[in-house]
């Protein structure tokens, strides 16, 4: 096969992605006439149309269907083998893509970014933070960290945190105006601040627990929106219910300006999970990665401590036994292959525990 029909091969599965000539072409790194002219000439070779063009809009023939089913899976094939080969090496290299859910944040300011990081200074990420539900491979993005429910199940998954926790909260000042909900059902009496992933998708309806039984609320939205932080905001305002993760608040209702309700009917569940296609050849970089969730899990699994290895609760260990070792942190500097501060670890210990352990880290 020529050359310029594989380059144009290439081109069309960048406009099969984009549904965009000049977004194709940005990412291909030619202008927008160039990603139209070699199109045209694959398509006058193939004698077939493989797009339908129109001043606003492109999207694919039926023909254009069939080929890029066919071609995607061997061009990330391609793609992945040329990555490994050009991050080959001893130390990996090179940007993981990462696609991560907004109230999966706190994973980007806790402990396990920042270790993996310190420990490949060589890998770089480019993260992007989104609640829109897509194809990670068609978008470009090497993995995702999503709840765990979310996530198609040809994907290979890989705990990020553990358990977490939907709670609803609202203002004193509101409950001053409004009496507490006893029951998931009756927040239909109340005011609420309801979310959704994007502008023109549903309502999040309202999920509880009762018995071991499911309870969906279609709740009335006085506030509708794509960031829960605003809800937060709004809430403590008084505006009034917002339901958010348990850990999004935890500061708010410390201090009293937020009042959790309803907390008996609010069960945990699975977290956020890393998530990659099967199919595809992980590079260096994201193996690397993959590595140091699975490392960092064991480790937690080790000393006895029910993982949750960023954000929502810091990772941590609740041996006392182990905090007092002298070799402890040298122990568990190497398996981050990084500096370790105990009074960094986590509060999910009791006060004791934690006093003896940062006691241990003077």
């Amino acid at each position: 096969m020529k050359s310029d029909a594989l380059d144009g091969m290439v081109v069309f599965a960048a406009v099969a992605e984009a549904k965009n000539f000049r977004v194709a072409g940005e990412r291909l790194g030619v202008s927008a006439s160039a990603v139209s002219q070699a199109l045209r000439k694959l398509e006058e070779r193939l004698g077939v149309p493989l797009v339908h063009r129109t001043t606003r809009s492109v999207r694919l023939s039926q023909a254009g269907e069939r080929m890029y089913a066919s071609l995607r899976p061997a061009l990330e094939e391609v793609q992945a083998a040329v990555a490994a080969v050009s991050e080959s090496g001893d130390v990996p290299r090179g940007t993981v893509r990462l696609l991560v859910g907004t109230a999966a944040d706190p994973v980007l300011t806790g402990p396990l970014l920042v270790d993996f990081l310190a420990a490949h200074p060589q890998v770089n990420l480019d993260l992007v933070v989104s609640d829109a539900v897509g194809d990670i491979v068609a978008e470009g993005y090497d993995a995702g960290i999503q709840l765990g429910e979310v996530i198609d199940r040809d994907m290979i998954a890989v705990p990020v945190t553990g358990d977490i926790r939907m709670t609803v909260v609202g203002a004193p000042s509101y409950f001053a105006r409004h009496r507490k909900p006893r029951h998931p059902r009756d927040l239909v009496e109340h005011e609420c601040l309801n979310w959704h992933p994007a502008a023109g998708t549903p309502a999040y309806r309202w999920e509880f627990t009762e018995s071991g039984r499911e309870i969906v609320v279609s709740v009335p939205s006085r506030v509708l929106s794509t960031d829960s932080a605003v809800n937060i905001r709004l809430a403590r305002a008084g505006l009034g219910l917002a339901i958010v993760y348990e850990d999004q608040v935890r500061d708010e209702v410390a201090r009293g300006e937020l009042a959790p309700v309803l907390e008996k009917f609010c069960e945990p569940f699975p977290g956020y999970y890393l998530f990659y296609p099967q199919r595809r050849l992980a590079s260096p970089a994201l193996r690397a990665l993959i590595e140091h969730l699975e490392t960092t899990i064991l480790v937690a699994e080790m000393v006895g401590v029910r993982a949750c290895v960023a954000g929502f609760a810091p990772f941590g260990v609740a041996l006392a036994t182990l905090s007092s070792s002298t070799n402890f942190s040298t122990v568990m500097g190497r398996v981050f292959a990084c500096p370790l501060r105990i009074t960094s670890i986590c509060t999910v210990l009791p006060t004791s525990v934690s006093a003896t352990m940062r006691g241990s880290a003077r």
